[in-house]
């Protein structure tokens, strides 16, 4: 087993795969997000190792606002099971899902249209905080409510063209702390990442291009862990 450090980042590296431990907060200085006026450099460093940018930053939401947060949206989103078209049938989709945002931000994905709902005060004061921090602004979010172990996320890249070319994706982590795992298309390398309570992940870049990512089922017991993908779906493609 190799170790590596980045800075104050320890990365652990087994055969063809990188197992990140912790990740300070740091400044960088060759991000390519869009930089509104006035935005701090406060995305930490690239965990990619190549092929993309990904970005953690622990503890983004602290206790007790975390709780708070966690509380208000399990009980006030329209959370609602879906199905969708994969492989020829239609299936089941493992968790809870609904769609918040402008009203043009519509999003089609495997099979079915998704028309945001309005944006609820909590929503907006997110995305508020998010968007300075990725440098980037967002009309939509993508709402996942992961009820326990069995519930789970099948393996994908969020690159539908109405995401445009190399979209930035903000996905905050409530709840319980689960695996996020993401590998190389082409080449073996797997990323294993645990996100957090409070965890702010950007994925930006050609990340989307080159790696798919997704949340597995566990046999460990797990309490429910809310997850929102705020990402800017394009009027025109």
């Amino acid at each position: 087993m190799l170790a590596l450090r980045r800075g104050h980042d320890r990365l652990t590296q087994t055969p063809s795969r990188f197992v990140f431990k912790s990740v300070s907060r740091m400044n960088i200085s060759n991000s390519k997000f869009h930089d509104p006026p006035g935005a701090p450099y406060d995305c930490g460093n690239n965990l990619a190792p190549f092929d993309g940018e990904l970005y953690l930053i622990k503890k983004f939401y602290r206790l007790p606002e975390s709780d708070q947060l966690f509380a208000t949206l399990q009980s006030d989103l329209a959370w609602q099971e879906e199905a969708i078209f994969i492989f020829g049938k239609w299936v089941k989709v493992p968790r809870m899902m609904c769609w918040y945002g402008d009203p043009e931000a519509n999003y089609r994905y495997s099979g079915v249209n998704h028309q945001p709902r309005p944006w609820t005060t909590e929503l907006q004061s997110i995305r508020k905080k998010v968007e300075p921090q990725c440098r980037c602004a967002f009309n939509s979010v993508l709402a996942n409510l992961y009820r326990d172990g069995n519930d789970s996320m099948g393996c994908h890249a969020d690159d539908e063209k109405e995401l445009g070319l190399n979209p930035v994706i903000a996905s905050l982590s409530l709840g319980d702390e689960r695996l996020f795992k993401l590998h190389h298309k082409k080449r073996k390398e797997i990323l294993d990442i645990i996100l957090g309570h409070g965890d702010l992940l950007v994925m930006a870049g050609p990340l989307q291009n080159h790696w798919m990512h997704s949340v597995p089922k566990t046999k460990k017991i797990k309490k429910p862990r809310i997850n929102l993908t705020f990402r800017k779906i394009l009027g025109q493609y």
